[in-house]
């Protein structure tokens, strides 16, 4: 574990512990994929609490982790959600913010570092930031919500195109990511072939990305070539994407199996 990982574990617990100690909700900042991995391996050293990892919507990547006292009824099933008529079932802590050129005709054509980048100069760490989601014409971003409205009264250019923001309540916002379909013939379900047959590309080179700690298993680093999907696993690859497995149609008389896959897109 590096030194950075380290501070993060301690942070962590001391975040757990304040929430056993105060008997409230305490949260970290968005954890990149890695940051979630080092704090799954230290789950076993926390107070009596219950924690939830969470995004804003299913299949994020950059996720907040919530501790909360055990026995906390709001937190028997899902992280501290609203539960009045206004924002029930949504995050408390979170807020959505819409970027969009203030003219679609004259629009540069924007990336996610545009969009990041722009942000960040603003000052916001990081770490404030849950996922940029990058729609026709729009960029949705998940943040925390003590900083959505600085965004959107700060924020007026992303590289030369010029901007509006506005907030999307939370209980208005609907994302499910576009998944290409993809299925083809392997020779087992190691996990080494299936990212090859999801990003078309070589068995030899995903061993390496694997090697690399680059890819991840249901948030959880794997780097092993030999690991075995299951139906249902979500995997992730940095630098290439993300793909749902949703494992083997048929065998052919040769013992290679026909499976599917769903690629986002």
């Amino acid at each position: 574990m590096t030194k950075e990982e380290q501070i993060l574990c301690k942070h962590l617990l001391d975040l757990a512990q304040n929430a056993y100690q105060r008997d409230c909700t305490v949260f970290s900042n968005f954890l990149n994929l890695n940051e979630q991995d080092v704090f799954l391996s230290i789950v076993d050293q926390l107070p009596p609490v219950t924690y939830v990892l969470d995004g804003g919507y299913p299949l994020a990547e950059r996720k907040q982790v919530y501790f909360s006292p055990i026995g906390a009824g709001l937190f028997a099933q899902a992280p501290l959600y609203y539960q009045s008529s206004e924002r029930e079932g949504r995050n408390l802590f979170l807020d959505v913010v819409e970027i969009q050129p203030r003219s679609a005709k004259f629009a540069e054509t924007l990336t996610h570092r545009d969009y990041l980048g722009a942000i960040l100069n603003l000052g916001i760490t990081r770490g404030k930031l849950g996922d940029l989601i990058l729609e026709e014409n729009n960029c949705k971003v998940i943040c925390m919500e003590e900083i959505s409205d600085y965004i959107v009264t700060n924020l007026e250019r992303v590289r030369h195109t010029s901007i509006q923001c506005k907030k999307i309540p939370m209980q208005a916002f609907e994302y499910i990511p576009k998944q290409k379909e993809v299925r083809g013939s392997i020779a087992s379900e190691r996990l080494d072939a299936v990212i090859g047959l999801a990003f078309r590309t070589s068995r030899t080179k995903m061993t390496g990305l694997i090697a690399g700690e680059k890819v991840f298993v249901n948030g959880k680093m794997i780097t092993s070539n030999s690991y075995l999907l299951k139906e249902g696993d979500i995997v992730s690859v940095r630098g290439f994407g993300k793909f749902s497995y949703y494992g083997r149609e048929k065998q052919t008389k040769k013992g290679r199996y026909f499976v599917k896959l769903g690629v986002y897109e």
